[in-house]
């Protein structure tokens, strides 16, 4: 055990967000998501949910504070509804560590998958609330 990082974070997911550049991005993506199809790089953290994994990743690295999508979240798809708690509990995840991060913007489901072929890394979580999927750009360690 490393003294600071959480136990939600893996092997695996540390040494991933060692090797991510800044405007890398990772997927934390829910249990429905198609990670294997879409992931260059694809970390199992089934069981986990995504507010522990914002939480132990966001102690970790920052932010791309110069941009402005930096936060990616699915947009529902017409006809269907977000649960509004899902993203109240991942801002206040994010806003305990980067409390000025940029509102979430949101994608198109299949724009978000195209974005998610990009990614340097996809997790698989536990995450069973609906559009749970969300896409973080790591930024430059400030000085």
């Amino acid at each position: 055990m490393l003294i600071g990082i959480s136990p939600v974070i893996g092997p695996e997911l540390l040494d991933v967000l060692f090797r991510m550049g800044h405007g890398d991005e990772i997927v934390l993506a829910d249990a429905f998501f198609t990670g294997d199809s879409l992931g260059k790089r694809v970390i199992r953290a089934d069981g986990l949910r995504i507010p522990d994994l914002l939480d132990g990743i966001l102690r970790l690295i920052n932010l791309d504070d110069f941009v402005v999508d930096s936060l990616v979240i699915m947009d529902p798809v017409k006809g269907d509804h977000l649960d509004p708690r899902m993203e109240k509990t991942y801002r206040a995840a994010i806003e305990k560590h980067w409390p000025k991060a940029p509102a979430f913007t949101r994608l198109e489901r299949f724009k978000f998958y195209d974005r998610s072929r990009e990614a340097f890394a996809v997790v698989m979580t536990g995450e069973t609330v609906k559009y749970g999927n969300i896409i973080l750009k790591k930024g430059v360690i400030p000085v």
